[in-house]
Formats: C-alpha cells, structure tokens, sequence
C-alpha cells in the first residue's frame, strides 16, 4: 500500500490546502492529512484538535484520506505510519527553496522517504490561511478561499476572538 502524509498547520484549512490533498489522494492508496503540532508558532485561530474536525468535515468524501495530528518529528511520524512520500504544496517560486531543504532533511532521517512537490493550481496561488484570518478580520466574504462546510467556523472564530 502506498502511503502519502501530507503534513501542515491548516489554520485554517483553505481551498488551496483541499486542491492539493484531492489531487494527491488520486496518487496513493492512503493520504494522511497531518496537523502537525509547530512549538515555535503562537496559538493559533483553532486548536489542533479542532483543525482535524474541520479537516476530517471537508474530507469526509474522500474516502482513502485520514486526518491525525502529531508533534512528532515529520520524518519519525512518516516511518511509524509506513509512509513512502510527503506532499508538500508550492505557491511560488520563493516556496521551493525551503521545501527543498526540508526535503533532504527529511529523507537523511527517514532514507525511505520522498517528497512530492506539488504546484497550486493557479487560482488558488495566493491563498494561505494568514490571508484568510485577516480577510476573516474585516469580514470580507471568505466563499473563494475556504470550503464552505467551515466559512461559518471561522466566522465565528474571528468573532470571538474580537469579543464580538
């Protein structure tokens, strides 16, 4: 069975995050999407148990696809997991240097382990969860950036945390 990890924050999940994991669950027998618990990054806009609901809600069609959290090491997490590839997605150019770095760091821990670059489509290119909790913010229409099973989610999220 090949096993593919696709590995992030996802705080939240955006459309851009979805396109990468529907084309890669068409790759591999399982794709795991993983919320990786980052101790260097502030909390976030949800907790990580929260983001693995929100994840598994707009995946739940996806029927190879399994959601999970770790704070393990990425390249241990993968080798408990029997996972052969890491999908990692690439917005821009400026994005490939560091996935690439990470890329080799990953398969010197894991010999096993490869990482599969893989573009945005284009619309989705600018997309990333920081731009959408600061679109969240000022309460702009969030329908192109975010699936809409959890435009409410963050919504109210960003309301909460205005004290609204």
């Amino acid at each position: 069975m090949k096993i593919a990890i696709y590995p992030g924050s996802f705080d939240p999940i955006t459309l851009g995050h979805l396109n990468i994991i529907k084309r890669a669950a068409v790759c591999f027998d399982k794709l795991i999407v993983c919320v990786l618990v980052n101790s260097e990054k502030r909390a976030g806009l949800f907790s990580y148990e929260e983001r693995v609901e929100l994840i598994c809600r707009v995946t739940q069609k996806l029927p190879n696809v399994e959601v999970d959290c770790s704070a393990t090491l990425l390249a241990e997490y993968a080798r408990e997991k029997k996972a052969c590839t890491l999908i990692k997605g690439l917005r821009a150019v400026s994005d490939y240097e560091n996935e690439m770095q990470m890329a080799l760091l990953n398969r010197k821990l894991n010999p096993r382990l490869d990482t599969m670059l893989m573009p945005s489509s284009g619309k989705y290119t600018y997309i990333s969860s920081s731009v959408v909790k600061e679109m969240a913010r000022y309460g702009a229409d969030l329908s192109d950036f975010v699936p809409r099973e959890i435009i409410d989610d963050v919504n109210e999220r960003v309301r909460q945390r205005r004290g609204i």
